[in-house]
């Protein structure tokens, strides 16, 4: 009797960082216990897959964002070939597929990069069998990406039977009838926050529901620690990445001690490093995982004695992964204490996926119980309350499930690479020759339920204790770097246009490159007019935190910068007693004084804007002030206004610079 073969469909990935590639090995993974074949391809090995002539149907597109608003790196050649204009318009007649797009709502250009893929798509032909994702990070991603996958299984399958039968045009809605409300910002279905109860403990009724838990991801490594101890151990990390080791020569902590946040700055030599950067570019900084914590995890794990023994990875042969490497970034002949150190980012919030994994790792009950909760469905409101928002790692959810006892492989299976922290370059290298600046605030995460004492983020709290001692006398301590260049956050290069800056606290810092640049480039073309510069500069307190002060003063003095506002939300305006909602408390207060001059500006002379820093609140409090300028200024409707504004983003005169 011949085999039968099982219905195949393809799955496509574009991923940064790795999420996006996760999720569509959960899909290819899950697959086989469906009874479905999945093949799976990164975006980057497409010319492995031809849509144009693919055998398969259905096809499951999983692609992330990064940037600002740019495809992943994996991407970029399938982005760029499929948005060429002399391709036939029914390239892909006979493709039907669906598409889950990640983004960050923080950010300006959500889920752009999905969005373009999916739009060209269908311009080319194809056909959705299913409604289009976009799960957003900025409020969790498993609001929309858990009901999305929910209804994906029926939807292939519906998608599987019809391959043979025309199919009709269809819209973005879910096959099965279901309207899924899917561009949701999290306003979904997930059961409400259960305020009196813990990580550790759910109430009714979430303890007495039954709960769709998700598949295991099946385990695909073996790890070997070698008894041979390795007596020379490198401190230094080993990358394919281009990193350079630098100096640092100086450090200077810009805030006053009594500031709410300590901002440092420091300056490294790059002067024997081939690391030319621009004003607006940033630097990646990579620092280790913290020793206390690499030792604790070691003693957690009880492998403290075993640190220096080496390790060896191999694939498990009869595993059912279909994309099982051993992973690239863990370099041959690594002990356990390097692996933990440089190669995987232990304070990674653990994903649903990984709390699946560990409920097999627990023999006690309550513990086993409670964790299936945290990954179900069911669990949603209870894993952002109390994993998400707190952003507990590893360590915190060990601490607080003491049963639990993970081996050593699943650890690498689900801990993502250790990855650099960018930092804006805040120095021009006319002014600094062979050195460059970042700025940063020391970072604290406060004690809280699930993590009983408090701790510094991860690379600002690194580099404060390796500067610490330095703050007045230089020293050779050395990070490892590379510049990332943004050719897009430039200077504009037509010296007659105007440009606006808005970076409230360390936003500020690239716009200090920006104006020692400008400043050389006055010196060095004397007789060209300048057109005018604004910077919008905010922070808490004038004599505590203002950043810059006397630098920023010195180009008001000698005209690089034509206009300096500074708001000061918690100092009281001269002559009052209190801090009064109309004085200008926050940068886009002081945008709405100076509406008339900034929409002239921008849409009359032709002007940039440049906006740096917290995306979550500021860059849409500013967004959302520059819709209103611009409506007032012009008469325009909102609508209107930020069709306006959108010209000037695809115009590249509306750049942003910012994070979450």
């Amino acid at each position: 009797m011949p085999c039968e073969l099982k219905p195949r469909f393809l799955v496509l990935y574009g991923s940064q960082k790795g999420q996006a590639q996760s999720i569509a090995e959960g899909i290819a993974d899950e697959a086989e216990e469906r009874g479905l074949f999945a093949d799976i391809c990164c975006l980057s090995e497409g010319h492995k897959v031809k849509l144009s002539k693919t055998k398969y149907s259905p096809v499951v597109f999983v692609v992330s964002t990064t940037g600002d608003g740019d495809p992943p790196d994996t991407a970029q050649k399938f982005v760029k070939r499929i948005k060429k204009k002399t391709l036939p318009r029914d390239l892909y007649a006979h493709l039907c597929y669906a598409f889950l797009a990640l983004g960050d709502t923080n950010y300006a250009d959500f889920c752009k990069c999905g969005k373009t893929i999916d739009s060209r798509l269908l311009d080319l032909g194809a056909k959705h069998f299913y409604a289009t994702g976009h799960a957003d990070d900025g409020v969790g991603l498993e609001l929309v990406l858990d009901p999305w996958l929910e209804g994906l299984w029926e939807a292939i399958r519906g998608a599987l039977s019809k391959m043979a039968a025309p199919q009709p045009e269809r819209d973005a809605t879910d096959n099965t009838g279901t309207a899924l409300k899917l561009d949701s910002s999290g306003q979904t279905g997930a059961p409400p926050a259960v305020v009196e109860a813990s990580l550790t403990r759910s109430l009714p009724p979430l303890s007495e529901l039954a709960l769709n838990i998700p598949a295991l991801p099946p385990p695909y490594l073996d790890v070997m620690l070698q008894e041979a101890t390795i007596e020379e151990e490198t401190n230094a990390p080993v990358s394919k990445e281009t990193l350079h080791e630098v100096p640092i020569s100086r450090a200077v902590q810009l805030t006053r001690d009594d500031s709410v946040k300590t901002a440092l700055l420091i300056e490294i030599d790059i002067s024997s490093h081939p690391m030319a950067y621009q004003p607006g570019d940033s630097l990646d900084v990579l620092c280790p995982n913290r020793a206390s914590e690499v030792g604790e995890l070691l003693r957690r794990l009880g492998l403290e004695d075993q640190k220096s023994n080496r390790i060896q990875l191999s694939l498990r042969k009869e595993t059912k992964k279909k994309t099982a490497q051993i992973p690239s970034y863990i370099p041959e002949n690594s002990t356990l204490h390097y692996l933990l150190t440089w190669s995987l980012e232990i304070r990674t919030v653990p994903k649903k996926a990984f709390l699946r994994s560990l409920v097999e790792c627990t023999g006690d009950s309550g513990e086993k119980r409670r964790l299936q909760e945290l990954c179900s469905k069911q669990g949603s409101a209870d894993y952002n309350l109390y994993v998400r928002d707190h952003n507990l790692g590893l360590l915190d959810l060990l601490t607080a499930f003491p049963a639990c006892q993970p081996p050593l492989s699943l650890l690498i299976e689900h801990l993502p690479k250790l990855q650099p922290r960018p930092y804006s370059a805040a120095s021009s290298s006319l002014r600094h020759p062979g050195r460059l600046h970042f700025v940063f605030n020391i970072i604290e995460f406060p004690a809280c339920a699930g993590r009983p004492v408090g701790r510094r983020g991860l690379c600002t709290g690194w580099l404060s204790d390796l500067v610490d001692p330095i703050l007045v006398l230089a020293t050779a301590d050395h990070v490892h770097v590379c510049v990332r260049q943004n050719c897009s956050f430039r200077l504009p290069s037509d010296l007659s246009k105007p440009f606006i800056m808005i970076g409230p606290g360390t936003g500020v810092a690239p716009f200090i490159g920006f104006l020692q640049q400008r400043e050389k480039e006055r010196e060095e073309n004397p007789e060209v007019e300048f057109s005018e510069t604004w910077l919008f500069f905010g922070c808490r307190h004038r004599d505590r935190d203002f950043l810059f002060r006397e630098e920023l003063q010195g180009f008001v003095a000698n005209g690089t910068l034509t206009h300096l506002k500074v708001s000061f939300s918690r100092d009281t305006p001269e002559g009052t007693e209190t801090q009064t909602e109309t004085g200008p408390r926050y940068v886009q207060h002081n945008l709405l004084s100076h509406a008339k001059d900034i929409v002239n500006l921008l849409l009359k002379e032709n002007g940039y804007l440049y906006v740096c820093g917290d995306a979550k609140n500021m860059a849409k409090d500013v967004n959302d002030t520059l819709i209103e300028m611009v409506s007032a200024e012009l008469q325009l409707d909102k609508l209107d206004a930020m069709k306006r504004l959108a010209g000037l983003r695809e115009e590249k005169r509306y750049l942003q610079d910012i994070w979450s």
